[in-house]
């Protein structure tokens, strides 16, 4: 497969066109790597050439990284020693990029190569910047849909083909580090604001050829290569740039708490990097980027937050006989928080949309938050007064269920009652045409019981949107006991319009989301209850990767609703309810009006702006800490135990139907410990024998509730993990 073309012209340039075929957006690739490794030999020995342009062939971008299946297959052909063949491989990358930046000069005089440009008609991303990079100069077209940027550090790498390396040199450890420890991505405009491309032009084309024919010797020389380098900022044992260094080092400490193995090597990177000559500094960077392909923690990022993530928004679980199903007018039933987001997020996507409630001051208001959050974009330079317009003219606020005629899918975000919803199910039905996909955004109730107020229980299905729907990533869809593929589809569909990352459920109690996460809560109140020092909950959380501690989280949830779902789920299941010493705290809580953030009182104490200060001291004062504490690790075991069992048991019971589903929803949808790829790439990290005889340890000191799965104790005793047992194929799918 030709993914490189050489073309010479008259004027002796020759450009170099990456088209990869039958992808949208160029990714770097094994057979890649050795044809433009080819084609630069050919071209920096061939007399006529001048000059080398690289380039794209895809309309609107350069390339959007690497073929991930080219690290497999670096390991794979080491045999034994994976390793040796990861640093071989990435060495090989490092010696062609530097070839493209010496280009045929002498190494003594720095004179007789021949200037290399790249031009970017639009994305460029990951190795799709590092290899601009070790150009001479960058041009990339005025695309301000474009973005530009070295995303690695979000799946659990970092930039490792000399990015790193030379974004450092170029911009200083200070200006590059938003680019590189917070994979920050810019257009343009912005990116030669910062100093990461040099032009930006209409015609970035011509501009690069009339660099190309008039540069000297002197522009081919990068600022490392040049006698007399400084580090701009500074290096490490500059004054200025050791300040920089023990800053970025408490940052990355701060933000990380020590488990993301990312941050920490791409820093020592960085910093070992910057005392050496920059061919060894090449090296170093290998050997950092070697030991992160080869921790378990980023093998399981790039699994579910890129290869599995990506799978799940293409329609991996899509009914594949289904025509397509794109909504093109959507009714939302209520106007409160979660029907104002999702009225929001379906005009950005196009969609006209019907926004009901009961009151038209209720549907304006509704209406007003998408207008609200148009003016802080306007604000910030990110939208403008006339796309504001056009956004709001695809919201119709109104009282009028006629004004339902003609919608394709309907939304329903009223209050949690069954009874409510079966009578807005039934009125709705009444207007709505038959080929309507009827859908309840619903938190806990069953979709099975709300599709018995519906006509066409096949074509009712459920929608769970996360608050606050604009930010949140994940939406949870259900089906119920008669829901019908269409309605899957459409709802499938729906998602990837309004671009978010769907994950497909079967209906059970709590769903798949919620019934992980409320043992999280539940396991973080209990221990309170017991003895156990707040801020030890809490910080044990954050130390083992959750974004939020378990009280926090109920503070920010609202108390009041715990209260609600546990007196909700104790009716449902009578003596089986295990959840008695949770209750206790959270209905005291609750009677003191102490309901989260909401109320400015909760487990946390608030300023009067909303501002949390610290946790509430009355804890103590009720559940007095016990004078020996639990260690660290049994605390973390016992919070990650609690949501990593459920999502376990959801797979054994059938709602989970897809292990990728379980990882990346997990990670998107309340966070779970990004770090470890999810729950069911945690298991299989520690192992599943390890995991079973934790599970005896904690149920014979906490509880039934730890109980080892049947499923669990079986992997354990065949020696099996979650993804040889149930990904294997579709991992690599």
């Amino acid at each position: 497969m030709t993914e490189f073309t050489l073309k010479t012209d008259s004027d002796g340039i020759a450009t170099i066109t990456w088209d990869v075929p039958g992808k949208s957006m160029n990714v770097m690739s094994y057979e890649g790597l050795a044809q433009i490794d080819k084609l630069m030999d050919e071209a920096l020995a061939d007399e006529a050439v001048k000059g080398i342009i690289l380039t794209s062939g895809k309309e609107g971008s350069f390339a959007g990284g690497m073929d991930l299946n080219l690290i497999a297959k670096m390991k794979v052909d080491a045999g034994d020693n994976p390793a040796k063949g990861l640093f071989d491989g990435v060495m090989d990358m490092h010696r062609l990029l530097r070839k493209i930046e010496l280009a045929g000069m002498d190494p003594k005089t720095q004179k007789g190569g021949k200037p290399v440009a790249c031009v970017l008609p639009g994305t460029a991303l990951g190795i799709g910047l590092e290899l601009p990079l070790s150009c001479h100069r960058i041009f990339a077209a005025n695309n301000p849909k474009a973005k530009i940027g070295l995303p690695e550090i979000m799946v659990g790498i970092f930039p490792g083909a000399g990015g790193t390396t030379r974004l450092v040199r170029k911009m200083g450890a200070m200006a590059a580090s938003p680019f590189l420890l917070e994979g920050k991505l810019v257009d343009p405009v912005k990116a030669k604001g910062a100093g990461l491309i040099d032009e930006v032009s209409d015609d970035p084309m011509a501009a690069a050829r009339d660099w190309v024919l008039s540069a000297k010797d002197a522009d081919l020389v990068k600022p490392w290569d040049a006698k007399g380098y400084k580090m701009p900022g500074g290096a490490p044992y500059h004054p200025a740039g050791f300040m920089t260094f023990v800053g970025a080092s408490a940052m990355v400490n701060g933000k990380t708490q020590g488990v993301y193995p990312a941050a920490k090597a791409l820093l020592s990177a960085v910093y070992e990097g910057a005392l050496v000559p920059f061919d060894t500094a090449l090296k170093i960077e290998a050997r950092w980027f070697t030991s992160v392909l080869m921790n378990p923690s980023s093998e399981a990022m790039i699994r579910s937050l890129f290869i599995n993530k990506e799978a799940l928004e293409k329609g991996a679980v899509r009914p594949q006989d289904v025509p397509d199903q794109k909504v093109k007018k959507l009714g939302v039933l209520g106007a409160g928080m979660m029907g104002a987001g999702i009225a929001l997020v379906s005009a950005q996507a196009g969609i006209e949309v019907v926004l009901i409630d009961q009151t038209q001051e209720a549907a304006d208001k509704g209406k007003a938050y998408t207008a609200s959050f148009a003016d802080k974009g306007i604000q910030r330079k990110k939208t403008t007064p006339e796309k504001k317009d056009q956004l709001l003219s695809l919201i119709t606020a109104t009282t009028d269920l006629g004004a339902l005629k003609g919608c394709d899918l309907i939304i329903e975000a009223v209050f949690e009652d069954p009874k409510i919803k079966a009578d807005i199910t039934d009125r709705v039905e009444a207007v709505i045409g038959e080929d309507c996909i009827f859908a309840s955004n619903t938190s806990t109730l069953p979709i099975t019981e709300l599709a018995k107020a519906s006509r066409r229980a096949d074509q009712f299905i459920g929608i769970h949107f996360f608050s606050p729907v604009e930010k949140m990533l994940l939406v949870e869809i259900i089906k119920g006991k008669e829901t019908g593929d269409r309605a899957v589809a459409k709802a499938l569909d729906y998602v990837r319009q309004i671009r978010k990352t769907p994950i497909v459920v079967n209906d059970a109690r709590f769903f798949y989301a919620n019934r992980c996460i409320i043992p999280y809560i539940n396991e973080g109140i209990r221990m309170v209850a017991e003895g156990v020092e707040p801020a030890l909950v809490e910080n044990a959380a954050r130390l083992v990767g959750m974004p939020l501690g378990p009280l926090q989280l109920v503070d920010e949830t609202s108390i009041d609703l715990g209260a609600k779902i546990a007196r909700a789920t104790k009716s449902a299941m009578g003596d089986a309810y295990p959840d008695g010493a949770v209750d206790e705290v959270i209905f005291w809580m609750e009677d003191l009006g102490r309901l989260g953030r909401k109320s400015n009182a909760g487990f946390y104490s608030y300023d009067e702006k909303g501002k949390r200060q610290g946790l509430w001291d009355g804890l103590s004062a009720q559940y007095p800490t016990a004078q020996k504490q639990p260690a660290l690790t049994d605390v973390q075991h016992r919070l990650l135990f609690a949501q990593s069992l459920e999502a376990v048991r959801a797979l054994e019971e059938g709602v989970l139907m897809d292990i990728r589903e379980g990882d990346v929803g997990a990670i998107l949808g309340w966070g779970f410990a990004p770090w470890s790829g999810g729950p069911l790439s945690w298991l299989d990290m520690i192992g599943a024998p390890y995991a079973a005889d934790r599970c005896d340890q904690l149920t014979e000191a906490f509880g039934d509730r730890f109980k080892c799965p049947d499923l669990l104790r079986d992997m354990a005793a065949k020696g099996q993990s979650f993804y040889g047992r149930f990904g294997q194929a579709k991992a690599a799918a």
